[in-house]
């Protein structure tokens, strides 16, 4: 999943399915994010489409991730599953950044949205969750008046 921001504006959204190491789910897995095995039967493995979001990831300065600790972890591991190399690249956290900036009740990515007077789209679809990230970020970054998102060493991190 994907959110291209240029300009302080949501530009793209784009979002893939991944076909697992045998097509398989965890019951658990299903119930968060809804994809089933069927859905994904005829998808490409996660080399294909990481060579596709590495394209977009060359021209980009930071990966910007809700609970980035977690999706960085899926990506470092899937990289090491295909022994793909790891790319030299910036993250930042919109969990960190909201936990040290706000005092909501939850800041959930749902919950932060509406919050923050963000559009709510399908919480756990890649291209919803994406947006609805980019969203955030650009919200805190505006709120905080950070002049940098790379000073913010709290909610940032390398990949």
């Amino acid at each position: 999943e994907k959110a291209e921001v240029k300009d302080g504006k949501v530009v793209e959204t784009k979002s893939w399915l991944v076909r697992p190491e045998g097509n398989v789910y965890s019951y658990w897995n299903i119930q968060v994010h809804g994809i089933r095995p069927k859905q994904t039967e005829n998808a490409p493995a996660f080399p294909e489409v990481w060579s596709e979001i590495m394209e977009y990831v060359k021209e980009t300065p930071v990966l910007v991730a809700h609970n980035a600790a977690f999706d960085m972890s899926c990506i470092r591991k899937s990289l090491e599953l295909y022994d793909l190399p790891t790319p030299d690249v910036d993250y930042f956290c919109t969990l960190r950044a909201a936990r040290h900036n706000y005092d909501f009740y939850s800041n959930t990515l749902d919950a932060l949205c509406m919050e923050l007077d963000i559009p709510v789209g399908h919480h756990h679809r890649a291209g919803d969750d994406a947006e609805m990230c980019a969203r955030i970020f650009l919200k805190e970054i505006r709120d905080a008046h950070w002049p940098d998102w790379s000073e913010l060493n709290y909610c940032s991190g390398k990949l």
